[in-house]
């Protein structure tokens, strides 16, 4: 089971994407033609948006990739806003950071791709917000409402009774869908919540009795070494034992063990031809996309409202969802061979390539995303050294590569701003 369990860690996500990386660089890969001259310019295109958007003086100030910004779109500082509301109520620092892991954990859960059209109109503004950004606005309304809340505790909490018996149509409520604004995969999604809320209630030594999420700020902090500096790693570990058993049924099983999103890759089994394992994982290719962005999202609470730190968080790795990866594409570093593209065009019908998200189209796009972003990372983290300035994995995803792919899909693509391929999924994978 050895391998298994390595399926499941952050390492093996970053030492098979450099496999693949390594094939890349020989022209062997089956579905891409890899550019490496053209990474110069994404470091210089990346970079300027950091230093538009941060500099001179405000490197300090950039967040890490996490959910907390993104409820905060239109400069409404909403978490602030639920704080200080909690704070006069009588919460005190623990209870706080409890809540936001509450709420953070259902609104990264729910936070797969909504689609090009769909958009959720803001109470009392009227603003009207789509993607990423829509779904944390909407969620966060939903958990105000108490819509994730069993009754049993405060109504701005979760817990598990309240997320098994969450159904379709408080979801579309909560969510605003109707026929003429669809979101990708609302029932998947609220399958998964379902799903989340009985892991949560398997593992009261984690989540309590009532199977409430903000329970891991307890059990984080009883694992802790000294008073400030807390495990990424423990975090890491509690997040796969809680998630794993949750995920759709049709992720990729080993020995009938569930490893989450990893899939078999063509490349890695040439790679790996004649090798052998205990249960011949050698050709599977992890991400744990969803997960590491919660990680990275949790993450967050403990810092800014606790004023703790993390150890070995960069073991977590860049994020294979459709913006980050979609850099690669629009600036020419990765490019579909000629017979992929037209097979793309023809499931799309446009001329915009389509490809179910468990192809192995996408997995080798995924896990090249993952090996060029450390890449990046590199070259754009030794160019702000000359600043004197360190920024982070997380700190470049969120001020750099995501919003650079965000930016680009605009740009070339303005009446959908969609990736540069398109990804059928269903609404828990990106």
């Amino acid at each position: 089971m050895a391998d298994i369990e390595h399926l499941k860690s952050l390492q093996a996500v970053r030492e098979r994407a450099n496999q693949v990386l390594e094939a890349a660089t020989r022209n062997e890969l089956n579905h891409f033609s890899y550019h490496p001259k053209k990474m110069d310019e994404v470091a210089e295109y990346v970079a300027g948006i950091i230093n538009r958007d941060f500099g001179p003086s405000s490197f300090d100030k950039i967040p890490p990739h996490g959910r907390w910004q993104h409820f905060e779109i239109g400069a409404i500082p909403r978490v602030d806003q639920l704080i200080q509301g909690w704070q006069e109520g009588g919460c005190d620092k623990v209870e706080i950071t409890r809540r936001l892991i509450d709420l953070f954990f259902v609104a990264v859960l729910l936070d797969a791709g909504a689609g090009d059209f769909w958009q959720f109109t803001e109470p009392g503004t009227g603003n009207k917000y789509g993607r990423s950004e829509g779904i944390a606005v909407a969620a966060l309304y939903m958990f105000k409402a108490g819509a994730f809340s069993s009754g049993l505790g405060d109504k701005e909490t979760v817990d598990g009774q309240g997320l098994v018996t969450l159904d379709i149509e408080t979801f579309r409520k909560n969510f605003q869908i109707t026929p003429d604004n669809e979101i990708i995969g609302d029932v998947s999604r609220v399958s998964l919540l379902n799903n989340v809320g009985q892991s949560f209630l398997n593992l009261p030594e984690i989540f309590g009795s009532t199977g409430r999420p903000g329970k891991l700020v307890d059990y984080i902090l009883e694992h802790r070494d000294g008073k400030t500096e807390l495990h990424y790693e423990v975090l890491w570990g509690t997040l796969q034992k809680a998630l794993l058993p949750a995920w759709p049924k049709n992720r990729t099983q080993v020995a009938g063990v569930p490893i989450g999103d990893a899939w078999p890759l063509e490349i890695l089994a040439k790679l790996n031809k004649g090798k052998t394992s205990e249960n011949n994982t050698s050709n599977i290719q992890p991400f744990h996309k969803l997960t590491q962005w919660l990680a990275y999202s949790l993450s967050v609470p403990f810092v800014r409202v606790l004023g703790l730190e993390w150890t070995n968080m960069e073991l977590g790795t860049g994020l294979p969802e459709y913006r980050n990866g979609g850099l690669f594409v629009d600036k020419g570093v990765l490019v579909l061979r000629d017979h992929v593209l037209k097979e793309g065009q023809a499931n799309s019908k446009q001329e915009t390539p389509s490809f179910d998200a468990t192809s192995d189209v996408i997995v080798e796009w995924r896990a090249m995303t993952v090996a060029l972003l450390d890449k990046l990372h590199g070259t754009v983290s030794d160019r702000f050294a000359q600043q004197g300035v360190k920024i982070t994995m997380a700190q470049m995803l969120e001020a750099g590569t995501w919003k650079g792919g965000r930016e680009l899909a605009a740009k070339y693509r303005p009446s959908t701003k969609s990736s540069p391929i398109v990804i059928q999924g269903d609404g828990t994978l990106f």
